[in-house]
């Protein structure tokens, strides 16, 4: 490898783990935000009821919740990343199919569509693929 290659193939791990942060910290806090809204706004009395009443049992509510917050902190510091995004990967569709479905596509729509949920979880996919990046505490080196 030439010193021209070897250089860009470093700058090419830093931008990959630039990615891999980018990602993990923006998508950690919208985790994090709403599992905390479920839990401090919406209660996770509310949050059981509330899928209840789209044919889900409660308890998928607070368990969401915990998924959401907990998921949220692991991606922030980067732990176990692969595994969170897969998991968050599944709450996304699991509500783009029961909470979003029937609202059409677009996100706009009166109770939003599944376009969002959708697009967020092709972007965990995407992060499950690139890991935990450098700047993470679960950096393998």
């Amino acid at each position: 490898m030439t010193s021209a290659e070897h250089r860009g193939a470093a700058a090419n791990g830093r931008n990959t783990d630039l990615a891999a942060l980018l990602l993990r910290a923006v998508t950690g806090a919208w985790f994090l935000t709403h599992g905390l809204t479920k839990l401090l706004v919406f209660t996770p009395a509310g949050t059981a009821g509330y899928f209840r009443s789209i044919g889900l049992p409660g308890a998928l509510g607070p368990l969401t919740m915990v998924l959401e917050i907990a998921g949220g902190l692991a991606l922030i510091a980067g732990l176990f990343t692969r595994q969170v995004a897969l998991v968050l990967a599944a709450v996304l569709l699991g509500a783009a199919w029961f909470g979003h479905g029937g609202n059409g596509f677009a996100f706009g729509n009166p109770g939003g569509g599944w376009e969002y949920p959708v697009l967020w979880a092709v972007v965990m996919l995407a992060l499950s693929a690139l890991g935990d990046g450098a700047w993470s505490l679960g950096r393998r080196r």
